[in-house]
């Protein structure tokens, strides 16, 4: 068994075999948990410094990728396990998490996401690589022989994500003030 920091560097590396880890190891939930939290926080520094936001931008840069991740991995299960099923899919809500959770990893870089011209560019490459994490992240989860169904469900749920992220925005007013 992998230590912690191994898994995390290993997640981050797209390394399958973690993923398959994580997914059998019932203890590793907390350890999942803390790379959405590093992930949260690192994103929260990125978008206080990037937005000149200060203390405001870091709890709610932090707070709205942990919601965000929450409710990803929640569309990701009912979507996975309900909606593009395959015969062999047999999934928990810990094996989603954990291995979601780890998919995670290479969202810590976000803290770099401030760096005056480079910042921007680095949250695209970051949520690209996040993105692909994601979707080896729920092949493995849901035992999907392919990896297009797993691409499909991590789309379905990302877009319903937005949309919902976008109609809340805007019911709270917050629409104009975030440029959506």
């Amino acid at each position: 068994m992998r230590s912690f920091s191994e898994r995390l560097i290993g997640a981050a590396k797209l390394d399958v075999a973690v993923y398959e880890e994580v997914e059998a190891d019932t203890s590793a939930t907390g350890q999942a948990m803390g790379v959405v939290l590093l992930s949260s926080v690192a994103s929260g520094l990125g978008t206080s410094v990037l937005a000149g936001a200060g203390l405001s931008g870091f709890v709610l840069g932090g707070i709205a990728a942990l919601i965000g991740w929450a409710t990803w991995a929640f569309l990701t299960y009912i979507i996975g396990t309900r909606v593009l099923a395959e015969p062999q899919t047999r999934a928990d809500v810990g094996e989603l998490l954990r291995t979601t959770g780890f998919a995670q990893a290479p969202g810590i870089l976000r803290v770099f996401g401030g760096i005056a011209g480079l910042g921007p560019i680095l949250q695209i490459i970051i949520g690209i690589w996040m993105l692909i994490a994601m979707v080896i992240a729920v092949r493995q989860a849901l035992d999907y022989s392919t990896t297009f169904r797993a691409v499909g469900v991590c789309l379905v749920g990302w877009l319903i994500l937005i949309v919902t992220n976008v109609v809340l925005l805007s019911f709270l007013g917050l629409g104009a003030a975030t440029g959506l």
